[in-house]
Parts: C-alpha cells; structure tokens; sequence
C-alpha cells in the first residue's frame, strides 16, 4: 500500500459521526485496517464469548479481520477496512468510548519503528534510512513500506510494529515513504526463547535455593510495584510490561523465591491492560532470554 498524502472525505459520511470513527473509516477507504482504542491507548476486551480465547481466536492470529462474533476482540486481529463492521452498532459504541483510533502496519503493508524518547529519536536519525515520521507524546514514530515480525524492545526505548501488532494513528506525518531496510529488519533478527503453552515455569533457584531477600515481605512488596508500574501505564503498554518484567527477574530471577502465583499476578496486571496472554508469555522468555536465565 502506498500511504497517501491526503485524505478524501469518504461519500456519505455524516457529520455527527464521532470524531474517531470518522477518522477510522476514512483510514479504511484509504486501505489502513483500523480499531479503537480505549483509555490507556490499549485494544478493548474481548466480548464474554472471546474471553480467555475460549472461542479459539482467529486462525492462528496471523490474519487481521473481525472475529467471528458480535465483539471488538482479540486486539490487533480485530482491526479490519470493512466500513460495515467499523459503523455497526457495537463498534460505534466503542468509538464514543474510544480515546484514539489504533491500526494495523502489518496489515497495510507498513512497519512502524515506535521511538518513545529523545535519545532514541537521536540514535534512528544517526543509525536508520529517512522515512515517514510522526510526532508522538514523547517521541516519534518511523514508518516505512514493507512488513516484518513485530518486536518490542529492540533497542531502549525502541519498539517495532507490523505484523500481529497495532500502533495508534497520530496523523499522516512529514517526509517520503520509504522501503523498509536490512537495518531494521536486523533489529528483530534475534528469536526469542521458546514459551511454554500455558504459562512459563517459576524460575529454578540457583545453588542451594537459598534467598538472598531479607524478608519474604521484600519480595512481596517488588511484586505489588510492578503490578501497580504495569497498571498505571498509560502508553507504550508493551515496552512497560517488557520492562517490568525485566526488573522483576533481574531482582528475583536467580534466587528461586518466584513463584507461579507471583508470575500470574504480573500477567493478570498485564492481560488487564490489555496485553494478550501470548504477548505475555512471549514478553517473559525474552526478559529470562536478555538475563541469560
């Protein structure tokens, strides 16, 4: 898809259409698929159909479309260039609760390299190709013509979105759309770990199992920060779940003294926010891959 430098007013919009679904449905006929976005920047939840995936998701999720229910679900692989779909009922609904409207890169053939502070703007302008950027809250959003696996902290502060991803629409941008680069595609070339199919072991204890932490009550109280750290966030939810479980493991992963329980209780705090289980899972083997765990 070619990102067109303007939009067209779509025939037959009204205009008492919410803001955001006015914007969704001209990012449709421009061929983007789009979502809502509730408070948080985050997808909305699954309809009680789809909870827990119970319905068994879209094939693989590894195609963008509507899920096969009344709902908004399974996040990214809900968003869709179907007008019917964005205007019906249940999505209007969740436009006039929406804060923002997110899309899918990988589905419109683009990959956003998501920069979310100054020093990585600086490294991008110094490291990659000139594209297409977009200001964001705090910092920018690069993006460029072609798909690629998404992967999140790639580099501080330095996430990539394309396929089986979403990113939020802040505005067409400034500069050429350009082909996605070998430098880019490097970023992600590393695999992350394998992730058990349900939820990832308690991490074993090191030499005698003994741990260090003076009180249980010192692990106690690093697990409720990092729930409340993962619930307060407010944008760039991936990159905070992938930091926080980074900080968790490297304060308690070598002790043995997390537990199954203690790992649930970060992914609910996550999957709160939003985050699919596999995200999670995938988020927790590649923080245990960086420790070397």
């Amino acid at each position: 898809m070619t990102q067109p430098t303007t939009f067209r007013r779509v025939p037959g919009l009204q205009p008492w259409l919410p803001e955001y679904l006015r914007t969704a449905l001209e990012l449709a006929a421009a061929g983007m698929p789009v979502l809502p976005l509730r408070q948080g920047k985050v997808p909305f939840g699954n309809c009680p159909s789809c909870a827990g995936n119970a319905c068994g998701g879209r094939p693989n999720m590894k195609t963008p479309g509507p899920c096969h229910c009344p709902g908004i679900c399974h996040a990214w692989a809900a968003a869709t260039t179907d007008p019917d779909v964005i205007a019906s009922p249940v999505w209007a609904a969740a436009w006039r609760r929406a804060v923002c409207v997110g899309y899918h890169p990988g589905g419109a053939d683009l990959t956003v390299v998501d920069l979310d502070d100054a020093d990585a703007v600086a490294w991008a302008r110094a490291t990659l190709p000139a594209t297409r950027t977009v200001a964001t809250t705090r910092g920018e959003h690069w993006i460029y013509r072609g798909t690629m696996a998404s992967r999140n902290a790639v580099r501080p502060s330095v996430d990539i979105k394309s396929a089986m991803a979403y990113a939020r629409y802040l505005g067409l941008g400034t500069g050429r759309l350009t082909d996605l680069p070998d430098t880019v595609r490097a970023l992600a070339a590393a695999k992350p770990s394998t992730a058990p199919a349900l939820m990832p072991a308690a991490v074993a204890p090191a030499g005698d199992g003994a741990c260090p932490h003076r009180t249980p009550v010192y692990l106690e109280r690093g697990i409720a920060m990092a729930v409340d750290r993962i619930t307060g966030a407010r944008a760039q939810v991936h990159a905070t779940v992938y930091r926080v479980f980074l900080a968790v493991l490297s304060r308690h992963g070598r002790c043995g003294c997390l537990t199954d329980i203690h790992i649930a209780r970060l992914f609910a705090a996550a999957q709160a926010k939003g985050e699919t289980l596999r995200h999670c899972m995938d988020a927790w083997a590649n923080a245990r891959t960086r420790l070397g765990l």
